[in-house]
């Protein structure tokens, strides 16, 4: 008999084939689920509604200093779009004066969505490494970049001694008060409306973003992942349950993978952004046949780098590894 699991994905090219059925769990009757945010999925799983369910990283981290840490990870890095380089997410208001890195220091600084999102820590983090920027040198107004959001009350929020950070009024966003001036810099997953009508008032920290992160991967080797697939620790040491699981991912991820490559003869006819295969072929040559890699092994240095970052950016009590944060039985991957 098959076992039953409810899974909650977001509706990705590379998971398309598991919520149209093109690929199976293995030995699993699954059923899977999407939302129309993928914060809703992240929500359901902490109220208890999946077995398994995609999750922001830190939104997973936080957990574990629950009494109870409820999930362990499933090596599924990324399992987004969202695995992107940050530098892109990092927005100025033209008249403050910011033209440098290092000009953020004592600035007032918008986050979406929690102190410490996803494509938020990954930005902070590079900021420190490289350009000698810290949290605690600027102040924090949390909040929805575009549209008003309330504080997600349910997940854990800590936030560490010395850094100022306080939640947006009702009704403000972000990118308008960014736009008037009322913050100095934004750190967003989402883009501000502003760039996107193309407002003088608003541009990118870094003007030149894909040649700065693409010099970043050359130098680190880091490709920066969002999110993983969270299980219920009473079902991580379920033996092949986890591993069932991975390798359909991954199945139906080297399905999304193998149509570009298969497309690429035909000069991707099938897709409609002009010169879409000089940019694959660029990419190709930067990231190999496998940019989108799964498994331990492909991603330890990046998970690495993110879980110091979560740590020394006062998000986590101790810092975790990913012998603490894996299925035991997917290290090997």
């Amino acid at each position: 008999m098959s076992t039953k699991l409810s899974i909650g994905v977001y509706a990705y090219e590379h998971t398309e084939a598991l919520l149209d059925g093109r690929v199976t769990v293995d030995g699993v009757d699954a059923t899977f689920e999407t939302a129309p945010l993928v914060s809703d999925i992240f929500r359901r799983a902490v109220e208890g509604h999946y077995d398994l369910a995609e999750f922001g990283l830190t939104y997973f981290l936080r957990t574990f200093d629950l009494d109870d840490a409820p999930f362990l990870a499933l090596p599924i890095l990324p399992i987004l779009p969202n695995r992107n380089f940050r530098h892109s997410a990092i927005f100025v208001n033209t008249a403050g004066g910011i033209v440098k890195p290092q000009d953020l220091a004592g600035r007032t600084v918008g986050e979406f969505a929690l102190y410490g999102h996803d494509a938020g820590i990954w930005p902070k983090g590079i900021l420190a490494d490289e350009y000698g920027v810290t949290p605690d040198q600027c102040r924090w107004v949390i909040g929805g970049t575009n549209h008003p959001i309330p504080a997600f009350d349910w997940v854990p929020q800590p936030v560490p001694d010395g850094v100022d950070v306080r939640h947006a009024e009702d009704g403000q966003t972000l990118g308008a008060m960014l736009e008037s001036g009322e913050i100095d810099a934004l750190i967003s997953v989402d883009v501000p409306q502003a760039v996107l009508d193309g407002s003088p008032k608003v541009a990118r920290l870094f003007p030149d973003h894909e040649a700065v992160e693409r010099d970043y991967y050359r130098r680190t080797g880091i490709f920066p992942p969002m999110h993983i697939i969270a299980i219920r620790r009473e079902l991580a040491h379920r033996p092949g349950l986890a591993r069932a699981v991975y390798d359909a991912f991954t199945q139906a991820k080297v399905l999304a993978e193998r149509k570009y490559l298969d497309d690429a003869t035909k000069q991707h006819m099938s897709v409609i952004t002009p010169w879409f295969s000089t940019l694959f072929e660029e990419n190709r040559r930067l990231l190999g046949d496998d940019w989108w890699p799964y498994g331990v092994a492909a991603n330890r240095k990046a998970i690495d780098t993110f879980l110091r970052y979560h740590h020394e950016q006062g998000l986590s009590k101790r810092k975790l590894t990913c012998e603490d944060i894996f299925v035991p039985e997917l290290l090997d991957t």
